[in-house]
């Protein structure tokens, strides 16, 4: 309400004058309810039946690793360690880890490196076949890997590269760098261009400029494009089966098929194994979770 005076017959008198009427109030639907209006029930059921339905085969999984040989127990106790020394010296799940460790860090710095190279060439240059480009990086997705094995078997053999860490490591790479270039591709968009003309201006290479302004603002799109393809590599089974023969060479997922014999299987020692080679996959998830989820939301704003 807006108040005025006004002057009559010499006093003061007050009148109200009507300002713009307040919006109707409109009652809320059961869609249109507050977070708040929820009961906690209903939100945390689901999630605990979920976790409950996830967790499970990795509590079983630890469960024959550290329960001894011969018991029944659901509850690993007492617990032994007879299981990972199995494995680890009899095995040479030694030899596995090492192996894996080379072939994931090795892809991830060369999936990386060259995505880099390419998305920013995509983002940042225009030239005539670059819709064919993306289109060809988009269409390499559908492929499968082992539609690949026969010719790139022919290559490495040609450049005597079979039994090589590094046929692994140039065939994950490969398969890794389309989705990585456009993620990156994505990611170097966000970033404005103005950014790189004003360290021209104040005399920097175009390389002096990336490195110095845009390099730095690609952190969670690097640690998302280098942690898929490390967990990538590390999980594939394929190409290290069919490019590595010899023992010392292979890699944890070809290792862990050989614990499955022909008439019985040591589920003890298998366990064993997949723990060991979850480990690492769950202490990069743990420490690089917050990078991981920015980075591919980042790069998938704009393509």
């Amino acid at each position: 309400m807006t108040v005025v005076l006004t002057e009559k017959n010499g006093a003061a008198q007050r009148s109200a004058l009507p300002s713009d009427p307040p919006p109707p109030s409109r009652r809320r639907t059961g869609r249109e309810r507050a977070y708040d209006d929820v009961p906690r029930w209903q939100i945390y059921l689901p999630l605990g039946l979920y976790l409950l339905f996830t967790l499970i085969p990795f509590y079983w999984m630890l469960l024959f690793a550290v329960r001894p040989a011969g018991s029944t127990s659901l509850v690993p106790w007492p617990m032994t360690g007879e299981h990972f020394s199995k494995v680890w010296n009899e095995r040479s799940f030694a030899v596995f880890f090492q192996n894996s460790m080379i072939v994931g860090i090795a892809t991830l710095i060369a999936t990386t490196l060259v995505a880099l190279a390419g998305g920013y060439a995509l983002a940042r240059f225009t030239f005539k076949i670059k819709g064919a480009f993306m289109l060809a990086l988009l269409c390499s997705q559908f492929i499968p890997g082992a539609l690949m094995l026969v010719p790139l078997f022919e290559i490495f053999r040609n450049l005597q590269m079979i039994n090589s860490l590094w046929s692994v490591v140039i065939a994950e790479t490969v398969f890794q760098l389309p989705l990585s270039i456009i993620l990156i591709s994505g990611f170097i968009k966000n970033v404005p261009v103005t950014l790189e003309e004003a360290a021209w201006v104040d005399g920097c290479s175009r390389f002096t400029a990336f490195r110095a302004v845009v390099l730095p603002l690609l952190r969670p799109g690097l640690i998302a494009v280098g942690s898929f393809a490390f967990v990538h590599s590390w999980n594939h089974f394929l190409f290290a089966l069919m490019f590595l023969s010899e023992q010392d060479k292979q890699t944890i997922p070809v290792g862990l098929n050989t614990l499955i014999g022909a008439d019985s299987v040591d589920l003890g020692a298998l366990a064993a194994g997949g723990v060991i080679a979850a480990v690492p996959v769950v202490i990069v998830f743990a420490f690089i979770q917050k990078w991981l989820v920015t980075g591919f939301s980042a790069g998938a704003v704009k393509g």
